[in-house]
């Protein structure tokens, strides 16, 4: 009892350093990016990863956590996936309209669940499914204000949502195959990560932008905001892996799309963005089905819990009457041979 409750503690405690993280790094990015003038996202991704596998190479050289070898060919792959994923959900962001990306960031729930309903043979409950889609409702009326298609941005708009739901997949799926922590896999995995965007991101973001990130002028300003969105991007990056490999893909887009609900409301009290009518709609209608969908997957998970233990009980109920029989047989045939002779 006392190990569940440990472990329901270390989730809380990952989805709110999760959240916490990456509101944080949300409004720092958009007074970098929007009141300083630098546009380079994916650029400064890379220096993000770069950032964060330096402080995990500081803690693992003091001993904070202990290695543990992966297969370097999965790494790798994993690594690079993650990073084009990322690339994509950029050039999605800069071919198509708000409207259109965050339509692209909606999908991935839905594609996240057939994927694992097929290939994983998991199964979400209707009630489950519900939730999803009140959460995704509301999230799609406080977020999308327009929809402009084009060929491009929707091809690139489906490659972006494929990366990432895989790669969100096998972040959970590598953790618990292969028995190691989210630290160790994303300490041996940002490398990788790093430098594809790293050697793509000053071309995506010239294409998308237009500047030269070598070019920009780096005032004391800047180079404050950009050390603090890549201290502030270690623990969104680690809070990352920890709430996939704590919960599933799944729980981890919900969560995300709270911060989306979050970042609105946080603009409008602390930057004065506009906000209407349809917002706060929009925001109660995706809290209603974030709480919904915790209630039900609190109440499918006691029920998991209830059926194993039953099923421990029953077979401990069963097993015992066997041994005592066998220990009685035994006994017997003791006295048997004693008595013959």
């Amino acid at each position: 009892m006392g190990e569940m409750k440990s472990m329901q503690m270390g989730v809380i405690g990952a989805l709110f350093l999760s959240v916490a993280s990456s509101v944080s790094i949300v409004i720092c990015n958009k007074a970098l990016m929007t009141n300083l003038g630098f546009p380079f996202a994916t650029t400064l991704t890379s220096w993000h990863l770069m950032v964060t596998y330096c402080t995990l190479h500081v803690a693992y050289r003091l001993n904070f956590f202990e290695n543990k070898a992966i297969d370097t060919k999965t790494v790798v792959l994993f690594g690079l996936l993650n990073g084009i994923s990322i690339g994509l959900l950029n050039l999605s962001l800069g071919f198509n309209s708000i409207g259109f990306y965050q339509m692209t960031k909606l999908a991935i729930i839905p594609f996240t669940v057939l994927l694992e309903t097929l290939f994983l043979n998991k199964k979400f409950s209707q009630k489950i499914k519900f939730s999803l889609f009140l959460l995704l409702v509301g999230v799609g009326v406080a977020s999308i204000t327009d929809l402009q298609l084009n060929f491009v941005g929707s091809v690139l708009s489906l490659l972006a949502i494929a990366t990432t739901c895989v790669g969100q997949i096998l972040t959970n799926t590598i953790q618990k195959k292969l028995n190691v922590t989210s630290t160790q896999l994303l300490y041996q995995s940002a490398p990788f990560q790093a430098a594809i965007l790293f050697v793509s991101g000053p071309f995506v973001d010239k294409y998308l932008t237009r500047l030269n990130v070598f070019s920009f002028q780096y005032s004391p300003i800047v180079v404050g905001f950009i050390t603090l969105s890549c201290l502030i991007a270690v623990s969104v990056n680690f809070s990352t892996f920890l709430v996939i490999g704590k919960t599933s893909p799944v729980t981890y887009q919900v969560l995300g799309h709270l911060k989306t609900c979050l970042v609105l409301a946080f603009g409008y009290t602390l930057l004065h963005d506009p906000f209407t009518p349809r917002n706060i709609a929009g925001i109660l209608i995706a809290v209603l089905g974030m709480l919904l969908y915790s209630y039900f997957c609190s109440v499918a998970s006691k029920s998991k819990q209830g059926s194993a233990e039953s099923a421990f009980i029953g077979k401990d109920r069963d097993t015992t009457p066997l041994l005592s029989q066998e220990k009685e047989n035994h006994e017997a045939k003791k006295l048997d041979k004693h008595f013959a002779v």
